[in-house]
């Protein structure tokens, strides 16, 4: 089977999973921790190289003050967790912003390895496309790899693969310029409720797509 090298995730439904169980919306975040560290482990098992997660997103801001103290705690919880993991973890979003969480301020300046450096994990926290792409000026007049260079995340990889659970159909800004040729994976499980065989299948179906690069 061809694995992707990097592959990106949008661990959507948190909230809508939290009220079909009778729950506040903010108490949903919290349910997407595990998850998230059984991926990673998946990952290393099949031999993912670089996988990147959606944290929260400058938009996000504009929801409830409870829901955004919840998905702040959230990414703070998931990076810890993710610290004790054998990767190398990288945080990437608007540290400047008040939103942004203190603790995860060091994981931004450097990326930062713990135990054996099986995989690659970017974080992205209080992150916009928008942001992403502030330093470019010229983008008519400007290489592919120069614009890499330019952007924000110029850290993180091409992606081969996005995995979206929640059952939208949607990027949401997700890396734009690195997601460009990336295939779309969508599924229809709230992530709260993440099985391994989804993410089984999506590689399934990831090997049965046609890679021509736009060639």
């Amino acid at each position: 089977m061809r694995v992707p090298d990097h592959i990106g995730v949008i661990p959507d439904g948190n909230r809508r999973w939290a009220e079909s169980n009778g729950l506040s919306k903010e108490q949903g975040y919290a349910h997407g921790l595990s998850p998230g560290v059984e991926l990673l482990r998946l990952c290393k098992e099949v031999g993912i190289n670089e996988i990147t997660y959606y944290g929260f997103t400058t938009d996000n801001t504009k929801r409830p003050p409870k829901q955004i103290s919840a998905f702040r705690q959230a990414c703070i919880d998931a990076v810890e967790r993710l610290a004790t993991e054998d990767a190398s973890l990288l945080v990437i979003g608007d540290s400047q912003a008040d939103v942004f969480p203190d603790k995860l301020k060091p994981y931004t300046e450097k990326r930062q390895t713990f135990g054996n450096d099986e995989i690659k994990v970017n974080f992205l926290v209080n992150y916009g496309w928008e942001w992403d792409l502030n330093n470019i000026s010229k983008v008519e007049d400007i290489s592919r790899q120069k614009l890499k260079n330019q952007l924000n995340s110029n850290q993180v990889s091409q992606v081969d693969l996005v995995i979206r659970w929640g059952n939208r159909r949607r990027l949401s800004g997700f890396l734009p310029v690195q997601s460009v040729y990336a295939d779309f994976y969508v599924v229809d499980e709230y992530w709260p409720d993440f099985e391994p065989a989804q993410f089984y299948e999506a590689l399934e179906w990831y090997d049965k797509q046609d890679i021509t690069y736009g060639g």
